[in-house]
């Protein structure tokens, strides 16, 4: 099935809820992703962050609202997002007993592309990952593992990708270069919602910056727009802009329980 470019955000998000019987893990999100960028859903552990991406991936029904990717509602039409997505998870979904090109070949034949060989070879190159291809992924570091999981999720140029908390448990360098792929995505034009609970990782890769606090959307904007929340600090005339781990603790608190103010959504001026 061949799935035709819609127009509009690729990702709208209108009053999703969802409940595990007492437990309200989304209380009405609303958000949206323009084509092409970096949408990053900042919180801590149990904000509902991977949640919602399991209901816009289509791994699970919301209670209510409203959600479509790449321009197809993923209640009626979860196999038209299903050919326009493709999910990332916290942890590298490789067979390690496989090579690196031998686990891309496999994902191309899963969805009967033509020439998976080239394919392999192809998504290899773009991750610097050509020397590596011919060794099992259990001899792969950290990050070479995220990337051959990230290249393998790309098979079939999806244009909409989730990458749910894509760092967890790598050391430092590994996540640069996990940084530096996922800048490649969306100059290529691929559209990222990421997930992290990780202030540094939000502030380095995202275009726009959503807040997810005890199941709702408490701020969202870009950077600037969220430092403009609060006042710059002046430290012996020194002016200082607030960063934003300064903004996500005013707002949540530090013990995530708490956060002052009203919600706000920092509109843009486009």
């Amino acid at each position: 099935m061949t799935v035709h470019q819609a127009q509009g955000p690729a990702i709208r998000v209108q009053g999703l809820q969802k409940s595990y019987k007492e437990l309200q893990v989304l209380r009405g999100v609303d958000f949206e992703v323009a084509r092409g960028s970096i949408f990053a859903l900042l919180g801590s552990n149990g904000a509902g962050k991977t949640t919602a991406v399991k209901i816009l991936s289509t791994l699970l029904k919301a209670d209510a609202g409203t959600a479509s990717v790449h321009g197809f509602d993923v209640a009626t039409q979860p196999a038209d997002v299903r050919e326009s997505i493709s999910l990332t998870g916290q942890f590298a979904a490789v067979d390690e007993i496989l090579s690196g090109r031998e686990n891309l070949v496999l994902i191309a034949r899963l969805r009967h592309l033509s020439d998976p060989g080239q394919i392999a070879d192809d998504l290899l190159a773009r991750f610097s990952l050509t020397d590596a291809g011919g060794r099992k992924v259990s001899t792969y570091s950290g990050g070479m593992r995220r990337r051959i999981d990230i290249a393998m999720s790309l098979v079939g140029n999806p244009p909409v990708i989730f990458l749910d908390e894509p760092t967890t448990g790598l050391d430092p360098q590994a996540r640069i270069e996990v940084w530096q792929t996922v800048r490649e995505l969306a100059d290529r034009g691929t559209t990222v919602l990421l997930t992290t609970q990780y202030l540094d990782e939000a502030e380095q890769l995202a275009d726009r910056i959503a807040i997810l606090h005890q199941g709702r959307i408490i701020v969202n904007g870009t950077l600037a727009e969220l430092k403009q929340l609060l006042p710059p600090a002046k430290v012996e005339y020194i002016e200082k802009q607030p960063t934003l781990e300064d903004v996500f603790l005013t707002l949540v608190g530090a013990d995530g329980h708490k956060h002052t103010g009203d919600d706000r959504n920092v509109a843009t001026n486009a």
